[in-house]
């Protein structure tokens, strides 16, 4: 955490002439776009994973009509075909996981009062006027939704919104590109898989939340996260 915390501290004063008040809060924008640029490989191979995966659905059809009645069968089939094929279900969901330590790292500096036994002076550190380790709860108590630092949040929700939006028009675009096709018979093709393809279109407006729960730090990291992703799959989906 202390090694953490120098590294953002010196990135914050490298960016100070630019940025002024809120060179800690590009620091973090920074950071966040050399997260994404380290795991940017893993999400090329995620959508020509699932480029494959919509490729093979008519086939798991074929399966799901065949083995229907059998379901320890039906799953033998499908996992033998994704591993002949060399398609893995889950590489979509390993970009997300591997930036989950870089996400609970920042959440936790921008959340405790000491780092190494010293007072953490990252907490001093605004994005405007709204400090980095504050949450919309302070800002609505000091100043309400239209003071300072009120405005920043309202800036922040109106950029989720827009980068929300947009996500999930992609997403619902993509899976009418892609659908998952229906199969005969009861159950389901893949267990939860109805439930997952009705909430997908709706996970950017979940950011939304972080904004309004977690330490503006955090906020701003899931913030430039989600606009990143949304970009790059505009980009790899195409």
């Amino acid at each position: 955490m202390s090694v953490f915390a120098s590294l953002v501290e010196r990135l914050a004063d490298l960016l100070q002439p630019l940025f002024g008040v809120s060179a800690a809060a590009a620091a973090i924008v920074l950071f966040t776009a050399f997260v994404r640029l380290l795991v940017h490989p893993l999400s090329r191979a995620a959508a020509r994973g699932q480029k494959a995966r919509a490729a093979l659905q008519p086939r798991i059809a074929e399966l799901r009509r065949r083995h229907g009645r059998n379901p320890e069968k039906l799953q033998k089939a499908v996992l033998e075909l994704h591993a002949r094929e060399k398609v893995s279900p889950l590489s979509g969901c390993l970009p997300s996981l591997l930036q989950l330590p870089a996400f609970f790292l920042l959440y936790h500096l921008f959340s405790s009062e000491t780092i190494g036994g010293r007072a953490n002076e990252l907490l001093g550190h605004r994005l405007f006027a709204a400090p980095l380790g504050g949450r919309w709860a302070d800002a609505l108590g000091d100043g309400g939704a239209f003071g300072g630092a009120g405005l920043v949040y309202v800036g922040l929700f109106a950029v989720v919104a827009v980068v929300a939006f947009f996500g999930y028009r992609l997403s619902r675009r993509m899976m009418a590109a892609n659908p998952v096709l229906p199969a005969t018979g009861e159950g389901e093709q893949v267990p939860g898989m109805a439930a997952v393809t009705k909430v997908m279109p709706f996970m950017s407006f979940f950011t939304l939340v972080t904004v309004a729960v977690m330490p503006l730090a955090a906020a701003l990291y899931m913030v430039t996260s989600t606009t990143w992703s949304v970009v790059e799959r505009t980009v790899l989906y195409r």
